[in-house]
Formats: structure tokens, C-alpha cells, sequence
């Protein structure tokens, strides 16, 4: 009976980095794959495989396995570099960089937990004097600050193993030799992470899949006009990039790396960023690949784009697109309450709610239980830094709630492929999991250029071939992989106005980089503009507007990684004006809004002391038409008195403000503009923009639909 029936739950865990190695070098710009081997490549398959009746599919990118192979090898990084100089022989610059790239975590829990950790975070942010900075720290303290932003990624699963155990313990006053054991031990951990997934895939407890090699965006490397599909005005690159050859290149050595490692064929593929359209799924068709899987919105508009019709249409289930490619459609709401909600819940009250929305579901779904699949799809890796203790407690209790569960029931995602009744999808709609386009990746001035680069490179690449017949094959082979690194989607993640931080510039000089190589392995001059950067574009200093609705958590964090993604963004940090002669204390400004508020979030100078910039006074000004002015002061506990309920705020590592729309407008919408100021008591220290207010439309409930154009 439906009664008694198990609704089938399929969780795709995507473990994914970019592509950080440096051409024909052993050395990796960044250290973020090593860092997330200690605390989410092993960790998780490993809690997963505990339980008997938990199923969960991972998906790993190929690039990421030759990195951890690459450190196996005996590949470094500067973070890595820097950890092995003996504190006591290092010159001031290299001091100085530690205390400013050492405490690269998230503070409130892989920093403020840790009584050391946090003492030496303080003292590095409470002097902010660069001049004198590296002065203020001894060798004793330099060597504990060494230990601990290595110590701090180890995940908690791991702590009981030596010298991991010894070193929490001891807390301070570490020795040359520890830090070295701990250095070493990361290496034999990153060992066991490959052949755990063998091990765990071939007794059947976890399914894995790939994507394709280097992460691209598989639509835009078949042809860049896809993207004309949901945003119709979008202005695209001059050269328009049609290489669907590069695409299936990119499965096919996904493919090749899947074989040698597990031993069968893949079946599965996540495409990076769940990006799919008509011609990506026809080359995954072509390649064997049985099952693949994007966002719910994709679904919507597919629908729409087939004629079919949408009341009797359901996110979960599965779909035949083509002859043999099964599509799964991921639960939104469900895999973002994982991603950016629960960490700020309590870890049972969690896991309860998400098996309450379980329940929710198959209830309605009752009639047509055995074709139902639920897909819960998400980053398997950043959201854990955001949890306490790495998310082991609220991961640990929900696998034990659905091991128990005689009313849902996991599967793999090959698995619900094979098993489950799917329903006959006529058209795909082009587009990835936010915001169902490609906007991330492309349109914006930034994006563009860098296309433009990428095609200019590849057609030098081709045309030498072609002229070159007899030239050496090695070096054609690896310019050809220079490209594909360069066709990965990460480069164009960090451009444009959606993702702004500290690193962009990396990011540009990497992609920008591999580019170069090209050049230089063919022994061609480089042209001018691959050494030009391509982030410091004009267009960064513009108020760029919302794209989506959000509703932030007001508690003065980077609550989770994509928080404020979709936010309107005004960048301090590269406008013009009297501001670049001056101390600037705010770097970035965030706006947003939803149904019931709109939002301000504040990015301070990392270099301001926290306590000094506590003690100044924020004032906000509204222009709707006429002005109102909101004042308050940073370091004040938020008053609860009838006057200020229209506004709330907090300020701990950012500012975050929510103003009521009533309190702005009387009919809560209509024409914003507004300005941010900066006071210490009566002396306006700065206020931004220096001209005109950043504008934006607010509009009426239920207009509020966003179409990027």
C-alpha cells in the first residue's frame, strides 16, 4: 500500500576546486585543496559508508584528484611553503605574510573556538601598522600561528589520530619537529582519500560520478550564443566561442580518469554548476553517460519551452531527455536549508526539519509514490566551515534519523536511474543552477574579455598546428591542456560584480597565466593584452544592481558562502575620487531586498581594528523620495525599544542592516536611493558614493521577478 511506501531520496554530495596548479610546475597557486583534504575529501565518504541503509552519490571533479595526486607527488603552495620555514629563520616579508594570510577561516568557528588561534588573530588585527606588524610577533608566536592554520583544517573525525591529538592538547609553545610531524601527517591523510572512494564505491556503499574534466560550462563551450536562451540582451563576447570538440574533449577524459580509478565505466555526470543544455546532454548522450541532473528552475522552463504542461509536473521525479539520459531536477528549498540554513540551527532541530520536509513531500506525493525521486544536490565541502565542529553533528544525526527511517529511503543517484519510472522530456531549457542562465559566466565586461582571450589563444593554438606539422607533440599536447584548464568555469566565477573578495586578482593573474603558456610553449610573443590585467576593469567601480531576492541572516557574518549572492554590489575599493587620498574604512557595500526588507551589508578595511571601528557611529540615509536618516552606533547592542523596529542591524567581522519596506515607503515600494557615512562622534570620516546615491527600483509585491538581461 502507498501508505506504507518509502519515498526515494537521492543526496548528491559535489566536491569540487578550481584548477590552482601553475603551468609546468609542481607548485599550486592557492592552498585550498590540501586545506579541504584535511577536513571534507575524506571525512565524508567515510560517515557516509557507517550507516546500512544510507545510500549518497558523490561527485568528484577530475582536477581535483590530479591536485591531490600532484601534492602526493611532492607539489607545495605558498601556504604550504611558509608553514615549513623554522619560524625563527624567516625574513620580515615572509613574517609579514603569514600574519596576513594565516587566518584565512572562517573566524567564528575555526578561529574564535580556539583560545591560542584567537589570541594570536587578535593581536594581528588590533595592530594594523604593516611597518611594524611583523615586529610585534616572536618566533615562539610565529611557529604557534604556523601550527594552528594548519591544525584548525583538520577535520574532527581525525583528531584523536597523532601527532593531530598531542598538538590540540598542547595548545602552545610548539617545536620545530611537531610542526613538522603535523605537516607530514597531511600528506598520509591526502594518501587515503582516492582509495577510500574506490573502496567504498566497489562494496556499493556510495555511487560517485564526475564532471567534466576541468569544470567548464559545457553549454558555453558548445556555443557561447546559448546564453541568449534566458537573457536575450545579453551582450557577448566580440569572438563567439563554438567548440563543442572542447566539450567532448572535457567528458572524455573525465571519462578516461573514471575508468583507471574504479575500474568500470562512469555513468553519471554532474555538469559544472548544473549547467545543461540541448547540445551538452546530446554529448554526454554520445559518450555513454546514463544519467545527469541541473536545478528545478531548468525544469520549469523546459516545460515551458516543450508546450508541456506544468500542473501535473513534478521537480521529483526523473526525466528522459533523449534516447537513454535520465535528468534528476534538485529540491531548491531542500538543498539550500542545508547549504546556508541549518548551520545556525541546532544540530537535532536540523536534521529533524529537513526529515519533516521529507515527510511533507511524500505525503504529497502519495499517489505516485513509486516514481517519486527527491534529489538534494549541493557543494559538499564549503558549507561544513560555516557549522560547528565542521557540521559532523548535524551530519552524523541526520544520517541516523534516515538510517532509521522506515518512510524514506536513499538511493544512489545510478541507482533511482535505473529503477524509476521517468516521464518523457520533449525540449531543455540552457541554463545552470542560479538563476537558471549563465550570467556568472558570462556578459559582464570582465567575462567577456576573458572569453575574448580564450578564443584568441585557442585560434593561435590551431593555426600554429595546422602550420607546424612537424613540431614537437609533447608541447602541442600540453598547450591544448593549457586551454582546456583555461575553459574552466572558475576563472569567470571570480569575474564580473556577483563575487567580489580578496582573491579575484589571483584568480585573474592564474587565468591569465595559463593563457600565457600557450605562447610560450609554442615559442610565439605574447600579446600586450594577456599581461594586462583583466579584473581592474572600469566596470567594477559601478553600482551594479540586485539580481535575486534574499533574505540574509542579520548577525554580522558571512552567515554561509553564497549569503549575498544575487546582491547588488557598489565596490569602494576601486572608485575614483577623494576617497583613494584618504584612510578608507569601508571597502564594499551589498544591497538587497525581499518581500519585507531591504539590506545593507557593510565590508570593512581588514586592516581596521574591530574594537576602533566599534566605537563609530553608521549612518544611513534614505532618498524615497523625500530623505530619512537612520543612525546608530556600531558597538551598540541593538535597542529593542518601539521606535527602532522599523531597522535592526549587527556588526562583528561585517555590518548587516535590514530596513523595513514600509518604513521607507508608505506602500512598501518604489524608487530607492541611498548613501552610507562613516562618523567618529561629530567627524564625518567618510561617506560613499561621493556623488550621487546608489539607485535602485524596489518593486511592487509579486512584480518581483528577476530576468537578467
Amino acid at each position: 500500500m502507498p501508505q506504507d511506501k518509502p519515498v526515494k531520496l537521492a543526496i548528491l554530495w559535489h566536491m569540487h576546486q578550481p584548477n590552482y596548479r601553475e603551468p609546468q610546475s609542481d607548485h599550486l597557486a592557492m592552498p585550498w585543496v590540501r586545506l579541504h583534504a584535511l577536513k571534507d575529501y575524506l571525512d565524508m565518504p567515510l560517515l557516509a559508508g557507517r550507516y546500512d541503509n544510507v545510500k549518497v552519490t558523490f561527485n568528484l571533479v577530475p582536477s581535483l584528484i590530479e591536485q591531490i595526486q600532484l601534492y602526493l607527488d611532492g607539489g607545495s603552495d605558498p601556504h604550504l611553503e611558509l608553514s615549513r620555514f623554522g619560524a625563527a629563520e624567516l625574513t620580515e616579508g615572509q613574517r609579514l605574510e603569514i600574519l596576513n594570510t594565516f587566518f584565512s577561516a572562517n573566524p567564528s568557528t575555526m578561529i574564535q573556538p580556539y583560545r591560542r588561534y584567537k589570541e594570536l588573530y587578535r593581536k594581528a588585527r588590533d595592530n594594523s601598522n604593516q611597518s611594524v606588524l611583523a615586529a610585534l610577533f616572536s618566533s615562539e608566536e610565529i611557529r604557534d600561528l604556523q601550527v594552528w592554520s594548519n591544525l584548525v583544517w583538520v577535520d574532527p573525525m581525525f583528531r584523536r589520530e597523532e601527532p593531530v591529538r598531542s598538538l590540540f592538547a598542547k595548545e602552545r609553545h610548539y617545536t620545530e619537529p611537531e610542526k613538522h610531524q603535523l605537516l607530514d601527517w597531511q600528506m598520509e591523510l591526502m594518501r587515503r582519500i582516492v582509495p577510500t572512494y574506490r573502496e567504498l564505491f566497489e562494496q556499493g556503499k556510495i555511487d560517485i560520478s564526475f564532471t567534466p574534466f576541468y569544470h567548464p560550462i559545457l553549454p558555453l563551450l558548445c556555443d557561447t550564443e546559448i546564453a541568449r536562451e534566458a537573457m536575450p540582451k545579453i551582450k557577448l563576447p566580440a569572438r563567439r566561442f563554438v567548440h563543442p570538440e572542447d566539450a567532448r574533449k572535457q567528458i572524455a577524459m573525465s571519462a578516461d580518469m573514471f575508468e583507471r580509478i574504479f575500474g568500470v565505466k562512469m555513468t553519471g555526470i554532474w555538469p559544472s554548476e548544473g549547467s545543461v543544455s540541448e547540445e551538452a546532454a546530446r554529448l554526454m548522450i554520445e559518450a555513454g553517460i546514463k544519467w545527469t541532473a541541473t536545478d528545478e528552475e531548468i525544469l520549469v522552463n523546459s516545460l515551458r519551452k516543450s508546450g508541456q504542461t506544468t500542473a501535473d509536473s513534478t521537480i521529483h521525479a526523473v526525466y528522459d531527455f533523449g534516447p537513454g539520459l535520465k535528468m534528476f531536477f534538485r529540491d531548491h528549498l531542500l538543498s539550500d536549508r542545508i547549504g546556508f540554513v541549518y548551520s545556525g540551527m541546532d544540530a537535532r532541530k536540523a536534521a529533524s526539519d529537513f526529515l519533516a520536509h521529507l515527510r511533507k513531500i511524500r505525503e504529497s506525493h502519495l499517489d505516485r509514490i513509486d516514481d517519486t525521486v527527491i534529489s538534494v544536490i549541493l557543494d559538499g565541502e564549503n558549507a561544513w566551515e560555516y557549522f560547528p565542529d565542521d557540521g559532523h553533528e548535524f551530519l552524523q544525526t541526520l544520517y541516523e534519523q534516515l538510517d532509521e527511517d522506515p518512510l524514506i529511503e536513499t538511493v544512489t543517484m545510478t541507482e533511482a536511474a535505473a529503477t524509476t519510472e521517468s516521464h518523457q522530456l520533449k525540449s531543455l531549457f540552457a541554463g545552470s543552477w542560479i538563476n537558471h542562465n549563465f550570467r556568472v559566466w558570462i556578459g559582464h565586461v570582465e567575462d567577456n574579455a576573458a572569453w575574448d582571450l580564450l578564443s584568441k589563444a585557442r585560434d593561435t593554438l590551431v593555426e600554429f598546428e595546422k602550420s607546424n606539422p612537424d613540431f614537437d607533440r609533447e608541447k602541442l599536447d600540453q598547450a591544448w591542456n593549457q586551454i582546456y584548464i583555461a575553459e574552466g568555469s572558475d576563472w569567470c566565477w571570480w569575474y564580473g560584480d556577483e563575487h567580489r573578495g580578496k582573491h579575484n586578482e589571483e584568480f585573474d593573474k592564474i587565468f591569465r597565466r595559463h593563457l600565457i603558456a600557450v605562447y610560450e610553449l609554442l615559442g610565439q610573443d605574447i600579446p600586450f593584452e594577456f599581461l594586462t590585467p583583466i579584473y581592474h576593469s572600469e566596470a567594477a567601480i559601478k553600482a551594479v544592481l540586485p539580481d535575486d531576492l534574499i533574505t540574509p541572516i542579520i548577525d554580522g557574518r558571512l552567515t554561509h558562502f553564497y549569503e549575498w549572492t544575487g546582491a547588488g554590489v557598489y565596490d569602494c575599493s576601486r572608485a575614483g575620487g577623494s576617497m583613494h587620498r584618504v584612510d578608507r574604512y569601508i571597502e564594499l557595500i551589498n544591497f538587497a531586498f525581499d518581500r519585507d526588507c531591504f539590506y545593507i551589508r557593510l565590508d570593512f578595511d581588514p586592516k581596521k581594528n574591530i574594537e576602533s571601528l566599534g566605537r563609530l557611529k553608521c549612518q544611513l540615509t534614505l532618498f524615497a523620495p523625500e530623505a530619512k536618516t537612520i543612525e546608530f552606533n556600531l558597538g551598540r547592542a541593538v535597542s529593542k525599544t518601539k521606535a527602532e523596529k522599523a531597522f535592526h542591524f549587527a556588526f562583528d567581522e561585517i555590518l548587516e542592516i535590514a530596513v523595513q519596506r514600509e518604513f521607507i515607503f508608505d506602500n512598501g515600494f518604489g524608487t530607492l536611493g541611498f548613501t552610507v557615512a562613516l562618523f567618529d562622534k561629530d567627524t564625518e570620516l567618510e561617506s560613499w558614493p561621493e556623488t550621487d546615491a546608489i539607485t535602485l527600483e524596489i518593486p511592487d509585491r509579486g512584480s518581483e521577478m528577476f530576468w537578467p538581461e
